[in-house]
C-alpha cells in the first residue's frame, strides 16, 4: 500500500467504519487487505497471533469485494479482513485446534457463522493461535508456539482466543472471532486491551465450532470497539437448523441500542468480585469505570452472587466431562494424525491420543473421565451440575435488582509468559471471575478501563441476563464513551 494510502487511513479502522469506507470508493478491500498483510509480516514474528496466514487467497477474496463495489453489488461486511480461531471451520482452510492430532486437516465446510460472515462479504485472513482445543487461560498450550501480548511481549496474551485478541489488538486484523467456554474470549480481550464478546448460550450457532465443553462454549468477538461488536453480533446471531441448541428469536438491533446511554441504568457491583486477592490497579480501574457511569445518570447498587466460589471447581467437573466425550473421537481413525506401527486397533489408538494431544489436553481427559466414572458420578458429575443451578440462580436473583453487572474480568493483569504453566490449579483459579457467566448462560463483555503503572490494559467486564445483550452493549458502550478510547 502507498505511505499516502497508510496516511489516510492512519490506525486501523473498525470493521463498521472499514467496510463504508469500501462502499463509499474511500479505500479499497485490496488496499486494506495489503495493509494488514504487511502487518503481519513486520510484527507477527514477535507476537505469534496466527498459526497461518494465506496472502494470495485473502487478496483474491478482496479484490472480489472490490468487483462487487464496482457493480454495485454490497454487503454489510464487504472487502472487511477478518480473523478466525483455530477450532472454528473455515472451507479449505486448516481447523486444527492448535494440536498435533489434527495434523493435516483442511475443513471441507463453513461454520453458520462463516457463512454468514462470507455471505455479507468478510474477507478471512487465515488462523489464530490458541490453547490446544480451547484448554488453557494464556495460549502457551499450544502445540505450536505461545502467543505475546503487543503491549508487553513478555507477558501472555490471555487464552484460550489469545492470538485473536493479540491479531486485533497489534493491528493484524480488523476484527477476529474467538470462542468462550470459561472466560476464551473476555479474558484475553482484557489481556490485550479490545473489546471481547460472549454471547448468551444459544444466541449463536455452535455449528463448525470443534466442541471442548458443548454445554459452555460460545462463538463470540474480538474488536477494537464496543459498537464493532454490536455490528457483528447483528451479523452472526439467529436461529440455525444445524444447532438445535440455537434459540430461534429475533435479532435486535444491537448498534441502535448500544447508543442509548446509560441514563437510568441500575449496574450492579458484585460484592463477591471485589475482594481480597484482587490486583488493587484492576480493582481501582473497574471502580473509576463505575464512577464514569454513575457521572453519566446511571444508578449503582450492591448485588450479591454468593456461591461464586464454587463456580471453578464446578466448571472444571463439568467442562472436562463434556471434554472426555468430545474428544474420544480424535482416534487416527478417519483424519489428522495416526501413530504408525501399532498392530492392533487399540495400540493405535492408545500411541496417536498420547502422541497428538499435549499435556493440559491429557490432563482435562483424565479428570473429566474421573469424574464421570462409576462410583464417582454422584459425588462429582452431579454435584457439580446442582452447583450450577445454585450459580444460576444467583445471577437471576442480582438481576432483578439491576440491568447489568459490572466486575473485573480477572483478578490480574496479563502474567508473565511461563509464570503458570507449572502450576495448572492457580491458572484455574485466575478463571474465578468468567466462568460463572458460562455455567449460568448468560451474555458478557469486556471492555478495556485503564492501564496499570507498568502498561498494561485492563479491562471491564459487563453482564447481563441471557438474550440481553442489547443492555449490555449500551453499558458498555457507555462506559466506553464515558472512559474515552484506552487503545493506541
Amino acid at each position: 500500500m502507498p505511505a499516502e494510502m497508510r496516511k489516510k487511513l492512519g490506525d486501523l479502522p473498525n470493521a463498521a467504519d472499514a467496510a463504508a469506507a469500501i462502499r463509499a470508493g474511500k479505500t479499497s478491500s485490496e488496499e486494506l487487505v495489503r495493509e494488514v498483510l504487511r502487518r503481519i509480516e513486520t510484527h507477527d514474528s514477535g507476537i505469534g497471533a496466527y498459526l497461518s496466514v494465506d496472502p494470495d487467497s485473502a487478496l483474491e477474496q478482496a479484490r472480489q469485494a472490490d468487483r462487487a463495489v464496482r457493480e454495485g453489488r454490497s454487503g454489510r461486511l464487504l472487502g472487511v479482513p477478518i480473523a478466525v480461531k483455530d477450532n472454528i471451520n473455515v472451507r479449505g482452510q486448516p481447523c486444527g485446534c492448535a494440536s498435533a492430532i489434527l495434523k493435516g486437516y483442511v475443513s471441507p465446510y463453513d461454520a453458520t457463522v462463516i457463512a454468514r460472515l462470507r455471505a455479507e462479504g468478510a474477507v478471512f485472513l487465515g488462523r489464530t493461535n490458541m490453547d490446544e482445543f480451547a484448554m488453557g487461560s494464556s495460549t502457551e498450550n499450544s502445540a505450536f508456539h505461545p502467543t505475546r501480548n503487543p503491549w508487553n511481549a513478555e507477558h501472555v496474551a490471555g487464552g484460550s482466543s489469545g492470538g485473536s485478541a493479540a491479531a486485533v489488538a497489534g493491528g493484524e486484523a480488523v476484527a477476529a472471532l474467538g470462542s468462550d467456554t470459561g472466560g476464551s474470549v473476555r479474558q484475553p480481550a482484557s489481556f490485550c486491551g479490545c473489546v471481547g464478546l460472549k454471547p448468551s448460550y444459544g444466541r449463536v450457532s455452535r455449528y463448525g465450532l470443534t466442541a471442548y465443553a458443548s454445554s459452555l462454549d460460545q462463538i463470540g468477538t474480538l474488536t477494537r470497539d464496543v459498537r464493532d461488536a454490536a455490528f457483528l453480533l447483528k451479523i452472526i446471531a439467529g436461529a440455525d437448523g444445524m444447532d438445535a441448541t440455537c434459540l430461534d428469536r429475533p435479532v435486535p438491533d444491537y448498534e441502535a441500542e448500544a447508543e442509548a446511554g446509560c441514563v437510568g441504568m441500575r449496574i450492579g457491583l458484585p460484592k463477591e468480585y471485589f475482594v481480597a486477592g484482587i490486583d488493587p490497579d484492576v480493582e481501582a480501574a473497574v471502580r473509576r469505570a463505575a464512577a464514569a457511569l454513575a457521572s453519566g445518570g446511571a444508578e449503582l447498587v450492591e448485588v450479591s452472587l454468593p456461591h461464586t466460589r464454587y463456580a471453578v471447581a464446578a466448571y472444571y467437573v463439568l467442562a472436562t466431562a463434556e471434554a472426555s466425550a468430545n474428544l474420544a473421537r480424535y482416534d487416527g481413525v478417519r483424519y489428522g494424525l495416526r501413530a504408525q506401527g501399532a498392530a492392533t486397533p487399540e495400540e493405535m489408538y492408545r500411541r496417536t491420543r498420547a502422541a497428538g494431544f499435549g499435556t493440559e489436553v491429557k490432563r482435562r481427559i483424565i479428570l473429566g473421565t474421573f469424574v464421570l466414572s462409576s462410583g464417582y458420578y454422584d459425588a462429582y458429575y452431579l454435584t457439580a451440575q446442582k452447583v450450577r443451578s445454585v450459580i444460576r440462580r444467583d445471577f437471576d436473583e442480582a438481576f432483578a435488582r439491576c440491568d447489568v453487572i459490572l466486575a473485573p474480568v480477572t483478578p490480574a493483569p496479563a502474567f508473565r509468559l511461563g509464570e503458570m504453566v507449572a502450576d495448572p490449579l492457580r491458572m484455574y483459579l485466575s478463571d474465578i471471575l468468567t466462568v460463572p457467566a458460562n455455567l449460568a448462560g448468560i451474555c458478557g463483555i469486556s471492555v478495556p478501563c485503564g492501564f496499570t503503572p507498568g502498561g498494561l490494559p485492563v479491562g471491564a467486564q459487563f453482564l447481563a441476563p441471557a438474550f440481553a445483550e442489547g443492555a449490555l452493549f449500551r453499558a458498555a458502550r457507555a462506559c466506553e464513551n464515558l472512559r474515552g478510547s484506552f487503545t493506541r
